[in-house]
C-alpha cells in the first residue's frame, strides 16, 4: 500500500456568516500519523470532513499525492473514515460488515474472503467473524470499525474521535492499537481529538486549531515545550500563565505581581507560560530556580503526583509534586518555599 500525502492550501470554509475554517495550511507526510486537536467548535471535525469529501470547501485546494481531489466526490476518493459511533450494520455478522464495502465494489468472492480474513487477522478478530456488533465489547466493535475500513484499502485513513466511546483503561489499550496498526500498515492516518493526551502518545505531529484558526504544528514535544501562545500552552497540557512582558536589557520577564523573573533567553509576549512540573515546592530554599515565599491552598492527590494550588502573594500557582509513598504531603494552609524552573519558562504572546 503506497503511503500519500495530503496538502491543504489556504482551506477556508463558511456556512452563511459563521466561518468554520479559515485559511488552513498544512501539509501532512506520507505514512504519517498526524492529529487534528482542539476544543468542540474548533473546526479540526470539519476539517476531517472535508477531506473525506462530505463537506466542500468555499476557497482553497485540497491534494492527496498531489491531485486536488476538492471536487472528487467521497466515493471515488478512495479515503476511508472511522466515525465516532463506529456505524456498524447491527444485523449483519462482523464478516459482512468487513465485507461490506468490497462486496459494494463487486470484488470477486474469493478475493473477499482473503481480504476480509487478513484484515480481521490484523485487528485480532479472526475468531469472532460470524458474531453480531452486540455480542462484541466497544473495543472489539472499533477493532471491527477499522478492519471495515482498511480492508477497501484506502490511500488515507481517518479517525474522528474513536476513543472516546470507550473507558479509561481501554482507551489506553486501543492508543496501542492504533499505533501498532498504522505503522503495520504504513498508511497516512489523520486523527481527530479533543484529548491532548491522546494526540501527544499517538501522533507523530499534530495540529491544534481554535475558532477555525490553525494555532500551530509540530511534534506533540515541541508544542508541549515550546507552544506559540498562550492557548497552545494551555491546551496542550496544563501550565500557569502570568502576565507581563520580557525586558530584554534586564534579561528578565517583568510581572507586577511577582517582580523580576531572570530568563536565559525570551521574547516578546504578554505572558510566561511555567509547566506545573515546573514548580517545586519545599519546606526550605534549595539550589535552582527562583524562589517565592508561598502558601498552600488545596491539593489533589492523582496517583503518581500531588497537584497544589499554592498561593505566591496575589498569583496563584498549580505545582505537580512527584508522589511515592514517603513524601510527605502539604496541608492547606501550609506555609512554604516555592521554586520557579526559569530553564522551562516560556514567553507567548
Amino acid at each position: 500500500m503506497k503511503a500519500v500525502a495530503v496538502e491543504c492550501i489556504g482551506i477556508g470554509l463558511a456556512y452563511g456568516s459563521n466561518q468554520v475554517l479559515r485559511n488552513i495550511t498544512l501539509a501532512i507526510e506520507p505514512g504519517e500519523f498526524f492529529a487534528l486537536l482542539g476544543p468542540s467548535g474548533s473546526g479540526k471535525s470539519t476539517l476531517l470532513r472535508l477531506i473525506a469529501g462530505f463537506n466542500q470547501a468555499n476557497r482553497g485546494q485540497l491534494r492527496v499525492d498531489g491531485r486536488d481531489i476538492g471536487h472528487v466526490p467521497p466515493h471515488a476518493r478512495n479515503i476511508g473514515m472511522v466515525f465516532q459511533s463506529y456505524a456498524l450494520w447491527p444485523h449483519m455478522s462482523v464478516y459482512d460488515n468487513v465485507a461490506f464495502g468490497l462486496v459494494e465494489r463487486r470484488v470477486a468472492r474469493a478475493e473477499i474472503k482473503r481480504r476480509v480474513g487478513e484484515a480481521l487477522a490484523l485487528v485480532s478478530l479472526g475468531e469472532y467473524a460470524q458474531r453480531r456488533p452486540n455480542q462484541l465489547s466497544g473495543g472489539q466493535q472499533q477493532r471491527v470499525a477499522l478492519a471495515r475500513t482498511i480492508v477497501i484499502e484506502p490511500q488515507v485513513l481517518l479517525l474522528d474521535e474513536p476513543l472516546s466511546n470507550l473507558d479509561k483503561k481501554l482507551r489506553e489499550q486501543m492508543r496501542l492499537e492504533l499505533k501498532r496498526l498504522q505503522r503495520a500498515l504504513g498508511i497516512t492516518t489523520i486523527f481527530v481529538t479533543h484529548d491532548q493526551e491522546e494526540a501527544m502518545t499517538t501522533a507523530d505531529r499534530m495540529a491544534v486549531l481554535d475558532a477555525g484558526v490553525l494555532q500551530q504544528i509540530g511534534p506533540p514535544r515541541q508544542l508541549f515545550d515550546n507552544p506559540s501562545n498562550q492557548f497552545v500552552a494551555q491546551f496542550v497540557g496544563s501550565t500557569n500563565l502570568i502576565a507581563g512582558h520580557f525586558d530584554a536589557v534586564r534579561g528578565a520577564f517583568i510581572s507586577e505581581s511577582l517582580g523580576a523573573i531572570p530568563l536565559a533567553a525570551g521574547s516578546a509576549g504578554t505572558a510566561l507560560s511555567i509547566r506545573p512540573n515546573a514548580v517545586r515546592i519545599a519546606t526550605t530554599r534549595g539550589a535552582g530556580g527562583v524562589w517565592f515565599d508561598g502558601e498552600i491552598k488545596e491539593s489533589e492527590f492523582l496517583g503518581e503526583f500531588t497537584r497544589y494550588q499554592v498561593n505566591v502573594g496575589q498569583t496563584s500557582l498549580i505545582a505537580d509534586a512527584p508522589h511515592l509513598s514517603t513524601t510527605p504531603i502539604f496541608q492547606p494552609g501550609a506555609r512554604v518555599q516555592v521554586a520557579i524552573d526559569t530553564a522551562e519558562a516560556r514567553v507567548v504572546v
